[in-house]
């Protein structure tokens, strides 16, 4: 997600009629909000059901924020610090073997954008971090010491940004002169290449801050398990909902939905027959939901938003193919700071 005209913004969840909508929550079921945040979805299930929710962040200071919300809805919120790709594990460990709805509301969240500390915005100076679950290696030693091409691949695969070579060959010329340490460092350079018309809605830096911001966390390789785990974790009848807010989170998702639907993959007439999977989702709504006008201008955060949603059928789950969810690999899928990096 962009971080332009948020960082003031209130902590409004994005589309949350449509997501109670979807999920439809009722007395007696037991929901898993995978990304729980500020807990606005979660208030919200627990508010329109007598129902439970176990929540799950990565991001330490959510959970500790958290429990005020848990004290409130004594018995019905439990906290659970990890990340949603293990919503499986971490749900059966507290003894459920199935729940009715799973919401993901994915990305960074307002909080993280506004706390200049943690480093995801380029519109707030902070240390260059951009870990959701401070671990691992950071945003700035990918910056500092990651190959020109293999920052190049990054940007341009997770920012889809067509200018990734030359803003790839800039941080590297800078760096060489004094080492990335601050966000709005990066964003000055990442402007000074790619410039800035009036009419350009997007700050310069928003791609280049996106595909950091992805790669040191791993999101699309995370949502991918996550949507696996859903699909493992979901009853029939139970009900998965999606908000995204850019191409490459949507267009894996409504893969993933597309082929578990039974929409993708059939054999035409010119092919051996093959048995088909059982479709191990029901379609709730062919499209994407997006956010009405009326929601856009109270809270600008859901401009790009959109909902995708499915419900589960009896069938079998299915084997996780993340390269048919087009996920394009990136040089160093570990992840980790080649040597002379720093840990």
């Amino acid at each position: 997600m962009s971080d332009s005209g948020r960082s003031n913004a209130p902590h409004i969840p994005v589309m949350l009629a449509d997501v109670l909508d979807v999920l439809r929550p009722h007395d007696g079921g037991i929901y898993v909000d995978g990304t729980f945040g500020a807990g606005g979805y979660t208030r919200a299930i627990l508010g329109a059901a007598d129902c439970a929710v176990l929540a799950i962040d990565r991001d330490p200071s959510a959970i500790l924020r958290g429990r005020a919300l848990a004290t409130e809805f004594t018995g019905r919120l439990t906290l659970i610090e990890g990340c949603f790709g293990d919503m499986a594990r971490l749900v059966r460990a507290l003894g459920h073997e199935t729940v009715d709805g799973v919401v993901l509301d994915l990305g960074v969240s307002s909080m993280q954008l506004d706390e200049a500390a943690r480093g995801f915005s380029f519109q707030q100076d902070g240390p260059l971090d951009m870990r959701m679950g401070g671990e691992g290696p950071s945003a700035a030693d990918v910056v500092n010491h990651f190959d020109e091409s293999d920052l190049a691949r990054i940007i341009a695969v997770y920012g889809e940004e067509k200018r990734a070579r030359a803003v790839a060959k800039a941080i590297v010329a800078a760096r060489a002169q004094a080492e990335f340490k601050r966000t709005l460092e990066l964003a000055e350079t990442v402007a000074r290449v790619i410039g800035r018309r009036p009419q350009d809605r997007i700050h310069p830096a928003t791609r280049t801050f996106q595909a950091l911001r992805i790669f040191v966390n791993d999101e699309l390789g995370e949502l991918a398990r996550g949507l696996s785990g859903a699909e493992d974790l979901l009853h029939a009848g139970g009900r998965l909902a999606v908000v995204t807010f850019h191409s490459l989170e949507d267009r894996a998702v409504k893969r993933f939905l597309t082929a578990r639907t039974g929409r993708a993959g059939r054999a035409n007439r010119h092919m051996p027959e093959r048995d088909e999977a059982a479709p191990s989702f029901h379609e709730i709504e062919h499209k994407a939901r997006k956010a009405p006008e009326a929601e856009i201008e109270i809270n600008p955060r859901a401009r790009s938003a959109k909902l995708r949603a499915a419900e589960r059928t009896g069938a079998p789950a299915l084997p996780l193919d993340p390269a048919a969810l087009g996920l394009r690999a990136v040089p160093m899928l570990d992840r980790q700071a080649p040597a002379g990096g720093r840990a």
